[in-house]
């Protein structure tokens, strides 16, 4: 089997601040996040594939946070800052309380969603009610930097051989704009390279796309 080579790009895969790329799409949010301490009670939101569990968990190291995965006893009792990654995967009544004790307490607390707080139906009116106290911090859609980078770097990532950038613009000029459709056309094409042995080239894009 062929030794595949790699771009001559590089990306590390550390989660920290220097491997988050930020430009026009989510400097807001990273700023508020990362390097402002003054947004005790965040929420933020943003489509699918968008960063933000990346964004998230370099927020959880900086503030020494606790994850809340169904530890709920243990997030009641830590006294620790916390992190709800993905609001949609758990008990909003939970929540609700893990919500009002970081209030009391003064316990920063970072929500994340792919959905702002007024498109979510509630089944718990009071969690609605708290969340909308928080600061809303938003990812919007990608721009065209930021769906070549995140090409590039799923490319990258799995060890595609390129030899004519013209791939770039030709999956970017036809591929559904969201960070989402990026990834699944690349999932596609490393699947249909490796069964078939090629290279990725426009005639194998077009076989995508």
């Amino acid at each position: 089997m062929t030794q595949q080579k790699s771009f001559h790009y590089t990306f590390k895969n550390n989660e920290n601040e220097t491997n988050f790329f930020v430009n026009k799409t989510n400097f807001y949010a990273f700023n508020a996040l990362i390097n402002n301490n003054n947004n005790k009670f965040s929420y933020l939101y943003g489509p699918r594939k968008c960063g933000k569990t990346y964004l998230a968990n370099i927020w959880l190291k900086k503030n020494n946070a606790i994850e809340y995965n169904n530890n709920y006893e243990l997030i009641l009792n830590s006294r620790k800052n916390v992190l709800i990654d993905n609001l949609s995967d758990y008990n909003e009544e939970k929540i609700f309380y893990i919500v009002n004790n970081c209030i009391l307490n003064k316990i920063n607390i970072l929500i994340t969603s792919n959905n702002k707080i007024n498109e979510i139906k509630f089944r718990f009116d009071d969690l609605s009610s708290r969340l909308k106290t928080f600061s809303n911090l938003v990812i919007d859609q990608p721009n065209d930097e930021m769906l070549l980078t995140i090409l590039t770097k799923l490319l990258v990532d799995k060890q595609f051989i390129i030899n004519s950038n013209d791939v770039f613009e030709f999956i970017l000029r036809r591929v559904e704009r969201s960070y989402k459709a990026i990834y699944d056309i690349v999932n596609k094409l490393d699947v249909l390279s490796l069964e078939q042995k090629r290279q990725l080239t426009i005639p194998l894009v077009k076989e995508i796309l």
